[in-house]
């Protein structure tokens, strides 16, 4: 995959992630840490207030305070002496109250404004620098101002006539100093500040740490790359004939095509995405297919419904050295129509070398008839040609080969009396063999035909009798209305070699003997492609197609050691239909005589 120049010189994805959390810790941090600090000041701004105008009204309500205040508010500004006040009560006890509160200034003023006292005593007898109306007008009030000490958050209170009248003689004004207040913010706003920083920090770790665990996540990919991978494998599972499943290392599944979903029989494959493989409901060999997926793990084939499928597990891992596997995927490919062509194919092998054995035969009797005719010997030349006629064209080694009139099963079953005669084995049909129809589905016929005839072979050749034969008797029957084709096969064998016979119709069981290995004494494998291509099959796919039409294939007996073997019944509802045929007799049957027995 190509990734454009401009975006590998910019600052990869999880940098920019990072750095853009730290901008956004830090923005927060900020505003949070300012938002705190401006009302830690306000707050402080309030209390400085408070405490001014407790001070104040401490100070105003001194008898002292009254009484000196009340002494000098008749007289005018001419009258005031600034050194008479400096050495006056009311100037010492303000500012013995302001060392004792630490406070800015503590001002007292006549009704007119003038400073009684003051921090400056060069300021005594002057008017105060801020407007004293409203505490003049009997109102406290609290404010934050700059006077000639600067800036300050101040009380102003009146002072009432001694006894208990109600006339303003004087105001009192406490400040405290904005130094102050912010001396008292910094103590307050240094464990906030530690406390942003520890958030700062914390929060480039946590970007680090979402950094980090983001690359293992996308495997270092960057978000465009990652955009074109899932492009690409969408296009890659829409397009491919196959199917293909992925599977987590959780064993969940994360991936199934729609190839897959058909060739699994499965109905909705987006409700597979996250289901654990063993609620999936896929066949059993799922697991034991992933637990030996190796790089160069063998495909096994399973029969699922109505396909042969071929299975293959790959185990995923990333290209970094040292990282962790990324799952598995499970290839899935249909052998239906392979195996179907297969078997087609064996047949016309076998029918083909039937011929080829059958070429001399042929030539002898047509130089046969030559020399009846050279010799003048007319008559037996004819009776000659008659004996041919009513053997027919072809003499297999099948025994009664004469009971089957359909043409299909004569020249399957005498193509297979071939092969089975070439392994010296006799191939016989039963005496009580009646096949009155015609065979409407020779593909599936064929094939349980075939697969019971090569099992039954196989046997004989293998067991101990020394008369190797195979039998088989087939009859039809209308009974329903529906033509079914009845099929028993025998031998000679030794008998199965497990006492209950059902596991040998589990995909994958077989006695065959892999090329260039031993035999496994029958105990139920999977044949590994191509070690033994197809065999451990035929009998389960016998089973699939006769149940599929609503019959079965069962071991009728499972036979003994020294023989006889095995006998197998098949039966096949839908493969035969009326057509007027003649017995061995010559009668014509047309099908009417009923369904057998």
């Amino acid at each position: 995959m190509t990734v454009p120049g401009a975006l590998r010189q910019r600052p990869g994805f999880l940098v920019r992630m990072m750095l853009l959390h730290l901008a956004v810790v830090t923005v927060v941090v900020a505003l949070c840490g300012g938002v705190y600090g401006w009302l830690t000041y306000e707050r402080l701004g309030r209390d400085a207030e408070h405490q001014a105008l407790s001070i104040a009204r401490a100070v105003a309500a001194t008898d002292d305070v009254r009484a000196g205040v009340a002494d000098l508010a008749p007289a005018g500004p001419e009258d005031l002496d600034p050194d008479a006040l400096a050495r006056g009560s009311l100037q010492s006890s303000a500012e013995e109250v302001r060392r004792r509160t630490e406070s800015l200034f503590v001002v007292i003023t006549d009704d007119s404004g003038l400073r009684l006292s003051h921090p400056t005593p060069e300021l005594l007898g002057l008017p105060v620098s801020t407007d004293p109306t409203e505490p003049l007008a009997g109102r406290e009030v609290t404010s934050q101002e700059r006077g000639t000490l600067g800036h300050s958050a101040r009380a102003k209170v009146p002072v009432y006539a001694p006894g208990s009248g109600s006339a303003v003689v004087g105001a009192v004004s406490v400040g405290i100093s904005r130094e102050d207040v912010l001396a008292s913010l910094r103590q307050d706003i240094t464990p906030v500040a530690a406390t942003a920083l520890g958030a700062l920090g914390l929060g480039a770790a946590a970007s680090a740490a979402i950094a980090r665990r983001l690359k293992r996540l996308t495997l270092g990919l960057e978000p465009e790359e990652i955009v074109a991978l899932a492009q690409d494998q969408e296009a890659v599972l829409r397009g491919v004939d196959e199917g293909v499943i992925g599977v987590s290392p959780e064993h969940r599944i994360t991936v199934v095509n729609a190839e897959a979903a058909r060739l699994l029989g499965v109905a909705e494959p987006s409700r597979l995405v996250g289901t654990p493989l063993a609620e999936a409901g896929l066949p059993a060999s799922f697991a034991a297919l992933l637990a030996a997926a190796t790089p160069a793990s063998p495909a096994v084939e399973q029969v699922v419904g109505r396909h042969v499928l071929i299975l293959s597990a790959r185990a995923v891992r990333p290209a970094g050295p040292g990282s962790p596997p990324l799952g598995w995927v499970v290839l899935v490919r249909d052998r239906t129509e392979l195996q179907s062509l297969t078997r087609q194919l064996d047949a016309v092998g076998a029918l083909s070398t039937a011929l080829r054995a059958q070429r001399h035969e042929f030539a002898n009797r047509l130089h046969t008839i030559s020399g009846l005719l050279a010799i003048g010997d007319a008559e037996e030349a004819r009776r000659y040609v008659s004996e041919v006629t009513e053997t027919g064209p072809l003499s297999y080694p099948a025994e009664r080969a004469e009971l089957l009139r359909d043409p299909y099963l004569q020249a399957f079953l005498g193509a297979k009396s071939v092969e089975a005669a070439e392994r010296g084995v006799s191939l016989r049909i039963g005496a009580d063999t009646l096949v009155r129809g015609r065979i409407t589905d020779p593909q599936d016929v064929t094939t349980v035909i075939g697969s019971l005839v090569d099992n039954a072979v196989r046997a004989a050749v293998q067991g101990a009798a020394e008369d190797r034969w195979v039998e088989v008797e087939l009859l039809d029957d209308w009974t329903g209305g529906e033509g079914t084709l009845h099929l028993v096969v025998a031998d000679s064998g030794d008998g199965l070699p497990v006492p209950d016979p059902e596991p040998i119709f589990a995909q994958g069981w077989s006695t065959a003997v892999p090329s260039g290995g031993s035999g496994d004494g029958g105990g139920p494998r999977f044949d590994v492609l191509p070690d033994v291509h197809g065999q451990g099959f035929g009998l389960s796919l016998s089973r699939e197609l006769a149940r599929r039409r609503s019959g079965d294939v069962w071991v009728a007996d499972p036979g003994r050691p020294g023989g006889p073997g095995a006998v197998f019944c098949a039966r096949l509802p839908g493969t035969v239909v009326r057509e007027p045929v003649a017995d061995v007799r010559g009668e014509p049957t047309a099908g009417a005589a009923g369904g057998a027995g």
